[in-house]
């Protein structure tokens, strides 16, 4: 079974349309699958909305998306485990992509990564950094997915980190068989840009990037970008 796990902090703006697509992809391909939230102390409407739209809602304290995919993966029933974040719309595709990679033998993997939406210069942005995780072979982090035995072996989510945790996850999967970039894509939102501009953006990231990637491991640097306490 093909379980979809949901790290979500306030995300009822997001959520409803993520939860669509997840049910029109894996409806389409006939699969059997559940849908897993892991509501990680929101103070909004994100458990009406994930309960409205057929998913099953686990309690998380963490504040922190690493420790709430761990939590979430815990819960899960599958075998085959397919996180997603709360603003991004798989497709069948996709969906597809991941069952055909897993019955071959791959460990695990991601997806390529297109923005819905936001300024131009957030799509060019996103284009360079989907095409370096490619060549890296990382999966981006609003979309991997992972066989549970492989992701137990793994050390599953590393949460030392704050960021850049799905590029240690990838690098640690590597470790247990192929893992893949998968060649079709997921939108997801760019929100940041409604929220930061392009400069804003760098200011923030320099100190984060200057310290390589141990840098994820600072809650502090890490706050005011990936974790607001306002969405």
């Amino acid at each position: 079974m093909l379980s979809f796990v949901i790290p979500a902090y306030n995300e009822e703006k997001y959520l409803a349309p993520t939860l669509a697509a997840i049910h029109e992809a894996a409806r389409a391909l006939g699969e059997p699958y559940e849908i897993v939230v892991a509501n990680d102390n929101s103070n909004d409407g994100t458990v009406q909305v994930a309960e409205a739209g057929g998913a099953r809602v686990v309690t998380v304290h963490k504040r922190q998306i690493a420790g709430a995919r761990n939590e979430g993966a815990k819960a899960a029933r599958g075998e085959w485990l397919v996180f997603v974040d709360a603003d991004t719309q798989v497709t069948q595709a996709v969906v597809r992509g991941v069952v055909d990679a897993l019955r071959s033998g791959v460990v695990g993997g991601g997806a390529g990564v297109r923005f819905a939406d936001g300024p131009p210069w957030v799509h060019r942005w996103v284009g360079v950094i989907a095409f370096t995780m490619r060549m890296c072979g990382w999966a981006a982090g609003c979309f991997v997915f992972a066989r549970r035995d492989a992701y137990e072996a793994a050390g599953r989510f590393d949460e030392q980190f704050y960021a850049s945790e799905e590029i240690h996850f990838s690098r640690a999967m590597k470790k247990q068989g192929r893992f893949v970039v998968l060649r079709d894509y997921v939108l997801t939102s760019g929100r940041k840009a409604e929220k930061f501009s392009r400069w804003q953006t760098i200011k923030m990231l320099l100190p984060l990037l200057s310290r390589g990637l141990s840098g994820g491991k600072s809650r502090e640097l890490t706050r005011e970008f990936w974790y607001p306490d306002k969405r």
